[in-house]
């Protein structure tokens, strides 16, 4: 029998959300320019999402591109957009603070777990630029998050995924690695064996057909099944020890 399987849709437009459920999403993870890794989505789109998706909105919180180390006046924002998503009626907040010499900034961190009370903060892939991977883990479970997203420190889900496995294994139950960062559907059962996590992330973009190529992204309600019904293949066979 396979392991329940959690699959994270991350969405950039309402299109997407409201496909989600449809095709077996479990969540949405909502952000905006995805091209630059995601950024904190407007309050609009917040509010639409949380009322028409039938799912719990998990919103980024992350005020530019670039690296993940913050001034004040940054970090004084993202306190601002939580506060605005909670007033809105997320579910849960992603987000991701470092220090210069790239370790987790546990202070900060803790501050938004404090701020958010009994709702989830997911450590996102910040972490995958951190300095050590390990004792990053054992960083962010201090402070009180409760899930890590990650590839592995790897440039994709599927070249990081046994690396992933170590990690599921280190954290030993303590927090939920969920595994994300260029998942596709002809890899997510093999990426789901070796990972050994259940928990999973992804757009599943594609281009529109006859769309030109600075634009035209569109997430379809048959890719999110498919990669889902490979997750649930892949996470029922054993990983090769």
């Amino acid at each position: 029998m396979s392991r329940d399987v959690v699959f994270e849709l991350c969405a950039e437009h309402v299109d997407a959300c409201l496909v989600a459920r449809e095709g077996g999403a479990a969540r949405i993870e909502l952000c905006s320019r995805l091209s630059e890794g995601g950024l904190t989505p407007s309050q609009e789109l917040q509010r639409v999402a949380i009322e028409q998706s039938g799912l719990p909105v998990y919103v980024l919180l992350r005020p530019r591109g670039g690296n993940f180390v913050y001034s004040d006046h940054e970090f004084a924002l993202i306190e601002d957009d939580l506060n605005h998503a909670r007033q809105l009626g997320a579910s849960g907040f992603v987000a991701g603070v470092l220090k210069a010499d790239g370790s987790v900034d546990q202070s900060r961190m803790r501050r938004l777990v404090d701020l958010v009370g009994p709702l989830e903060v997911t450590f996102h892939r910040a972490f995958d630029a951190s300095s050590d991977l390990e004792r990053a883990l054992e960083d962010v479970i201090e402070t009180g998050c409760r899930r890590i997203l990650s590839s592995g420190g790897a440039k994709n889900v599927l070249a990081g995924a046994d690396r992933l496995g170590a990690l599921v294994e280190q954290a030993a139950g303590r927090i939920v690695i969920a595994a994300g960062g260029g998942l596709r559907v002809g890899d997510a059962a093999e990426v789901a064996r070796r990972s050994r996590t259940t928990h999973f992330h992804g757009s599943m973009r594609r281009r529109r057909s006859g769309a030109r190529a600075n634009g035209g992204m569109v997430t379809d309600v048959s890719d999110i099944r498919d990669v889902v019904e490979a997750l649930r293949s892949g996470s029922a066979t054993p990983a090769h020890s």
